[in-house]
C-alpha cells in the first residue's frame, strides 16, 4: 500500500516552509508515543533524509554510540577515521560533520534524530555534544536538524527551554496530536475499512486517534469485534500496552500511573488537592512536574471552573486507551467485549468517553452551533450540594461573548435520546443552581450533543434550545 499522509495539513505546511528556506534550522517534534511522529517525517521527506538515527530505550552509552556508527556507515560511501567506533558523543558528531563536508551537497542537509531523550543517558555527555555540534558547525550551514521525542516534557525543558548553548536554537516546533474523528475516518477509509460514523466513534472511544492502534482495525469486522480482538484476545496489540506506554515515557512511571488511575476513578475530574489525597503523593514542585508531564504528553487535560479560580483547576483523564484499559482491561482475564458492551459499566464509561471527545472537538461543536467566529471560553461546574442546597454538575459550558452560555449535555446512545419527566426536572435544577451560584445574567441555552438527536416530546420541545449530532463532530 502506497504511503500517504492523512491530515496533518498545518504540520506539512511547517515542513514545507522550513525545508525551502536557506540556512540552519532546528525542528523539534513532540507528541505521545504511537501518534505518528516518525511516520510523518519519513513519509514527508521520503528519500531526502541524509542521516537518520534512533535512540534506544534503556541502552548503555556504548550501545547508543554503536547505534550511531551503524547509522553513519549506512549513509557513508567513504571511510571516516578508518571507521573506528566513536569514542564519545563529541567524537560521533565530529564524524558526522566530516561526512557532510565530504559530500558538499548544494541542497539543504536533513538530519533526523528520533527519540532524542533516550540518547541522553546518565553521564553520557550527549546534550553537551549536541550543543557543540549545533553551535560549532550546524548553525553555520544550510541544514535542517529534526529532533523528535515522545517525552514532551524532556524535549521542552532540555531543548526548547534550554538556558545554555541550545537556548532559542529551536526555530520551529510541531506538537503532533492524535487524529481527530475526521482524520480517523479518513485513515480507516485509506485502509479500506468502511464503517458507519457511529462505529468510528465507538472505535475512537476505546483506541483514541492513535494511528498505530488504528492500523490494527480490520475490514469486515464491527467496531466491537475489532476492539475485542485488539484489546482482549491473547495476542492483541493493546493487551500489554498500558505499562509499556508509560514506562517508555517516564523515568519513574509509577507516580504518573497513580495519577492516571486516580483520574480514571472519577468521571467529574479531580482538583489538585483531590489527586493528592487519592494518590498519597507529596505536594510541591515535583507533583506539579508530574501533572505537567502528563498534560504535555496528552494523557490528561486541565479545565478551569466557571468562576476561574486557578486553585480549583480540574484535571480529567483524556487519553482514550488509558481510560478504556483501566475500566475494562486491567485484571480482567478471559473477558469478551461483546459481553461487556451491554453492562452498566459500559454505559458509565461510554458517557464519560463521549464527553471527552466532545471537549476535544469543541471547534466542530461551535461550527454546528453557528458561533465559530464568536469568542468563547469552555469550562465546567460542580457543586456537591448539602442538606440545604441541591448539587449540580455541568461538564461543558461554552461561555460566549455574545451574552449566551451553552450548557451542554453529552449523551452517547445507539438511538435518539429520550428526555423523561424526571430527567427534565433534574436538568432544570442544574440550570437553576448554576444561575444562583454564579449570578450570571447571560441567557442559558440547554444544548444536547448526541449521536442521533433527541426524541421530540413535551420535555424536549421548547426546553432544549440547540442540538449537535455526532455527525457534526467529523
Amino acid at each position: 500500500m502506497q504511503k500517504i499522509i492523512i491530515g496533518r495539513e498545518q504540520e506539512q505546511q511547517i515542513l514545507l516552509e522550513i525545508v525551502t528556506t536557506e540556512g540552519a534550522d532546528m525542528l523539534a517534534v513532540t507528541g505521545r508515543r504511537r501518534v505518528g511522529k516518525t511516520y510523518l517525517i519519513r513519509t514527508y521527506f521520503e528519500n531526502r533524509i541524509h542521516f537518520e538515527m534512533n535512540g534506544i530505550l534503556n541502552a548503555s552509552l556504548q550501545q547508543q554510540l554503536q547505534n550511531f556508527d551503524i547509522a553513519l556507515k549506512g549513509v557513508s560511501s567513504k571511510k571516516i577515521k578508518g571507521n573506528l567506533p566513536a569514542l564519545n558523543w563529541i567524537d560521533a558528531f565530529e564524524k558526522l560533520t566530516k561526512h557532510f563536508e565530504a559530500k558538499k551537497s548544494s541542497k539543504k542537509i536533513i538530519v533526523f534524530i528520533d527519540e532524542l531523550p533516550w540518547l541522553d543517558t546518565h553521564r553520557s555527555g550527549f546534550l553537551a555534544a549536541f550543543d557543540w555540534f549545533w553551535n560549532s558547525w550546524a548553525a553555520k550551514n544550510n541544514i535542517l536538524v529534526i529532533i523528535c521525542g515522545s517525552a514532551a516534557s524532556w524535549m521542552t525543558s532540555k531543548i526548547i527551554n534550554n538556558r545554555g548553548g541550545l537556548h532559542n536554537r529551536v526555530t520551529k516546533r510541531i506538537h503532533l496530536q492524535p487524529f481527530s474523528l475526521a482524520e480517523t475516518e479518513n485513515f480507516l477509509q485509506y485502509m479500506h475499512v468502511n464503517i458507519s460514523r457511529y462505529q468510528v466513534l465507538h472505535l475512537y472511544m476505546a483506541l483514541g486517534g492513535i494511528p498505530h492502534y488504528l492500523k490494527e482495525v480490520k475490514k469486515g469486522q464491527s467496531a466491537a469485534q475489532n476492539i475485542n480482538r485488539i484489546c482482549f484476545e491473547k495476542n492483541g496489540l493493546l493487551v500489554n500496552e498500558f505499562d509499556n506506554l508509560y514506562n517508555a515515557l517516564f523515568v519513574n512511571a509509577r507516580q504518573h500511573i497513580s495519577i492516571i488511575k486516580a483520574l480514571a476513578s472519577k468521571n467529574k475530574g479531580l482538583s489538585r488537592a483531590e489527586i493528592l489525597a487519592a494518590t498519597k503523593l507529596a505536594d510541591g514542585g515535583s507533583f506539579s512536574k508530574l501533572l505537567s508531564e502528563l498534560e504535555q504528553s496528552d494523557f490528561i487535560a486541565s479545565y478551569l471552573p466557571f468562576d476561574k479560580l486557578k486553585k480549583e483547576t480540574i484535571y480529567r483523564l483524556t487519553d482514550e486507551y488509558s481510560l478504556f484499559y483501566l475500566k475494562f482491561m486491567r485484571s480482567k482475564k478471559n473477558v469478551n467485549w461483546l459481553q461487556l458492551a451491554v453492562t452498566p459499566a459500559y454505559k458509565t464509561w461510554s458517557g464519560y468517553a463521549f464527553e471527552n471527545i466532545c471537549m476535544k472537538h469543541i471547534e466542530k461543536i461551535k461550527q454546528a452551533l453557528g458561533i465559530a467566529a464568536v469568542y468563547t471560553e469552555v469550562s465546567s461546574i460542580y457543586y456537591k450540594g448539602d442538606a440545604k442546597d441541591k448539587g449540580a454538575q455541568i461538564d461543558m459550558l461554552i461561555d460566549r461573548q455574545d451574552n449566551v452560555i451553552n450548557a451542554c449535555e453529552a449523551k452517547f446512545t445507539d438511538k435518539p435520546f429520550l428526555i423523561t419527566k424526571a430527567y427534565a426536572t433534574d436538568l432544570r435544577n442544574k440550570l437553576q443552581v448554576f444561575q444562583q451560584k454564579t449570578g450570571t445574567r447571560k441567557s442559558l441555552f440547554l444544548t444536547f450533543i448526541t449521536p442521533y438527536g433527541l426524541v421530540q416530546n413535551q420535555h424536549s420541545i421548547g426546553f432544549v434550545q440547540q442540538e449537535v449530532l455526532a455527525e457534526n463532530l467529523f
